[in-house]
């Protein structure tokens, strides 16, 4: 703890409250700010360089600038973020041939770029066909959901 932080249990407002951690953990906007230069100079050819952001973290650990708890927060913040956008993950009921992976990454990086990685996983839930996860992108090709929809209809 820095010597300017104060323990939660003696940080009150102005009512006598204990105030959520949300509230104490405010990012100051300079610090926001300080992130996004940060995380868009870990960037190289629009992804994100990995070394560069050890780098980074690295170099913010050392000089510790004011507000850098803050600063490396909303950086992991960013990073995370960017992961969870440069991540695919393809649920089949059944392994996938080799021949169909194989399309199915070429049809994904078509789509989002050369930066994807992409995970195979088997759900034998999904009955047939395919479920297909990009950041926030969801193609559910699935008998599954197809019999959700058919039930929902009736």
């Amino acid at each position: 703890m820095g010597k300017d932080a104060v323990p939660a249990s003696q940080n009150k407002n102005k009512d006598g409250d204990t105030p959520s951690p949300q509230t104490v953990m405010k990012i100051s906007k300079q610090a926001q700010r300080d992130a996004r230069q940060l995380f868009r100079s870990c960037r190289a050819n629009n992804l994100l360089d990995e070394n560069r952001v050890r780098q980074t973290v690295k170099l913010l650990s050392e000089k510790k600038p004011r507000g850098y708890v803050e600063i490396l927060s909303r950086l992991h913040r960013l990073v995370k973020m960017d992961m969870e956008q440069h991540a695919a993950r393809v649920e089949s009921a059944t392994a996938l041939p080799a021949d169909l992976q194989s399309d199915v990454t070429n049809e994904i990086k078509k789509k989002y770029g050369a930066g994807v990685s992409i995970s195979f996983a088997q759900n034998p839930a999904l009955i047939g066909g395919l479920r297909i996860q990009v950041g926030s992108d969801l193609y559910d090709g699935s008998v599954k959901m197809r019999l959700e929809k058919l039930e929902e209809s009736f």
